[in-house]
């Protein structure tokens, strides 16, 4: 396999990384804009905090990853992308930026209109960023972005059909994998009503999100029959058919309060999705672009490679150690 490949490969394992852990982060805040009033809330707000405080900004370092291998791997699409997609990409630093500024303030608010005002900001930012990520991956899965620098419409390119469900289908799938894991989370922590009012929201969680899947295949048939067409043909076929397998066993999971296994099956069908959309794409990373001829060159490329294992063996042991650290019963007891 070309060393392009290679490193396009493990910057899509970064993306997936950044959808399970860091999507997740974004779906507690979605649980916290609704959980309600201040005090009919607090329990929910409580362990959504407890949950993702300790390690949330961590994840966002599958992104930075995601970003400088495009960058660096190439340039050519990083160019296009960051030209034409310019509106949805800034609104996306600046959900982050206000989420985790408006996290850590709510957190050291001692009035209460603070703590609503950082909470609010918390909340409504992880539902906006997930959604223009989403816009951003449906406006190149449509096609919407071609080589050049801007040489796309920086409106039209992601207000459109496939970007708008994609966006949609970003929420409802961080909202999911959020509710999951927070199902499983409150029941370690000993508190079996929480675990059951978080069961709930991922069942409804995930009918929605395979509605709205439901929904943007039918758009895909419309507004990128391309794509769709090779969604349904080999070798990305079986592996939409996994997420569709693995996104209904989870909910039977769920039914049946399996909690445990019920976050690998909903990881599962995450990663599936994202892995089949980019193997469908494959070997086109923009319209009439395929990846040989938009990566950089060769020095280039052994470099990277060269950084990705260096990073690899930094990086995975140490957020592997985190998490585990803050996966400990006793960690769950005593915050």
């Amino acid at each position: 396999m070309p060393l392009a490949e290679l490193l396009m490969a493990a910057m899509w394992i970064c993306l997936t990384a950044y959808a399970l852990f860091g999507g997740a982060d974004f779906g507690g805040g979605f649980w916290d804009l609704i959980a309600g009033r201040a005090e009919k809330g607090r329990a929910q707000r409580n362990l959504i905090e407890h949950s993702i405080g300790p390690i949330w900004e961590a994840n966002h370092v599958w992104l930075i990853f995601v970003i400088i291998l495009t960058w660096t791997v190439v340039p050519s699409v990083f160019a296009a992308v960051s030209s034409t997609l310019y509106i949805p990409l800034t609104l996306v630093a600046l959900g982050i930026i206000a989420r985790g500024s408006a996290f850590a303030f709510r957190k050291v608010s001692q009035k209460l209109w603070q703590q609503r005002l950082f909470g609010g900001a918390f909340a409504l930012s992880s539902v906006l960023t997930p959604f223009f990520l989403g816009t951003v991956g449906g406006s190149l899965a449509s096609g919407r972005v071609p080589p050049g620098i801007a040489a796309g419409d920086p409106i039209t390119s992601w207000i459109n059909p496939t970007s708008l469900i994609s966006g949609v289908l970003a929420v409802t799938t961080t909202a999911y994998l959020a509710a999951v894991y927070l199902t499983h989370d409150a029941r370690r922590e000993g508190d079996p009503a929480l675990a059951e009012t978080f069961r709930r929201k991922a069942l409804a969680a995930g009918v929605a999100t395979g509605v709205v899947a439901g929904i943007e295949l039918l758009v895909l048939a419309m507004d990128a029959p391309g794509l769709f067409g090779q969604l349904l043909a080999m070798p990305a076929a079986p592996l939409a058919a996994l997420s569709i397998a693995a996104g209904a066993a989870s909910l039977a999971l769920m039914w049946r309060r399996n909690f445990l296994t019920v976050r690998i099956s909903a990881a599962l069908a995450v990663t599936a999705l994202l892995w089949s959309w980019g193997i469908a794409q494959y070997p086109y990373v923009l319209p009439g672009l395929a990846l040989g001829e938009a990566s950089a060159t060769e020095n280039v490329l052994v470099a990277n490679a060269i950084a990705v294992v260096i990073a690899g063996i930094l990086v995975i042991p140490s957020l592997w150690w985190l998490y585990a650290i803050f996966q400990r019963d006793e960690f769950a007891k005593h915050p």
